[in-house]
């Protein structure tokens, strides 16, 4: 696995927070995000802002304990005013974010949830929090969406580390569940360029489960274009809607997905 570098994911901050904006631009802000039913676009783009400046405080401030996102000033969205307010407001927040996490460097110390506690885990993260929200947003608008290559490639792969990590380090989540001898997932996207290997083989034993980028035989097979192999493997397309095709134990799939759930 190689990392895009700190200061690609610091621009895809910023890169798909303008397309978030684009997709809000016009929208019925009061409308159901299908993909996160519990959100109204208002909510959803409220959320993303919000996490923009609670890691943007978080590396600013070398903070060396979780800090509530309340007392972070500007992250309950803006005060005053409609539309426009909200899109000013997105946009100072991942541009803030985004300058923050640059000026710190990847190596800078910054407390986190999870196995690296600096800001180059955190610029990883707010970069794929924010092509998934987007995805959302798109999904709602009836916008097409489609991340760089190797962008979704790499949210594949953070997606199987945070499950991993969750499942070694908090063993009464559903992802402890997710173990087995002799069961195994393989993600395909077709037509990717094979340089990017853009393949993956989750293996289950009765320790729990591992990774790998490659191709291998598998109980289950999820094929299809990159961007719907990565919606669904967040959950925001049925694995078989669009291209997706599901080969072998639709059974297995479907378990993962309902356990390997993250926030």
């Amino acid at each position: 696995m190689t990392l895009l570098g700190h200061d690609r994911y610091c621009d895809e901050i910023v890169a798909q927070t303008d397309l978030l904006r684009a997709h809000l631009a016009g929208a019925d802000l009061s409308a159901t995000v299908p993909t996160c039913p519990d959100w109204t676009l208002r909510q959803l783009a409220v959320h993303v802002g919000a996490a923009h400046r609670w890691v943007e405080h978080i590396v600013r401030t070398r903070a060396t304990q979780e800090v509530p996102e309340e007392s972070v000033p500007g992250a309950g969205g803006p005060a005053v005013g409609g539309a426009e307010a909200l899109d000013a407001w997105l946009a100072e927040g991942a541009e803030r974010a985004a300058g923050t996490l640059r000026a710190a460097g990847p190596d800078a110390a910054a407390w986190s949830w999870a196995w690296r506690h600096t800001a180059g885990f955190w610029a990883r993260r707010m970069a794929h929090e924010t092509v998934v929200h987007r995805a959302d947003a798109a999904l709602t608008a009836k916008a097409p969406c489609t991340p760089a290559p190797d962008l979704a490639a790499d949210a594949i792969d953070e997606w199987l580390e945070i499950v991993t990590f969750v499942q070694r380090t908090q063993p009464h989540d559903a992802v402890a569940e997710l173990r087995g001898a002799g069961r195994s997932i393989h993600l395909h996207a077709t037509g990717a360029d094979p340089a990017l290997n853009a393949e993956w083989l989750v293996e289950f034993d009765d320790r729990g489960m591992s990774w790998r980028r490659g191709h291998a035989k598998a109980t289950v097979a999820l094929r299809g274009p990159l961007t719907e192999v990565l919606l669904a493997f967040y959950r925001r397309l049925p694995p078989d809607e669009g291209e997706l095709e599901v080969l072998g134990d639709r059974g297995l799939l479907d378990f993962w997905l309902r356990r390997a759930t993250f926030g």
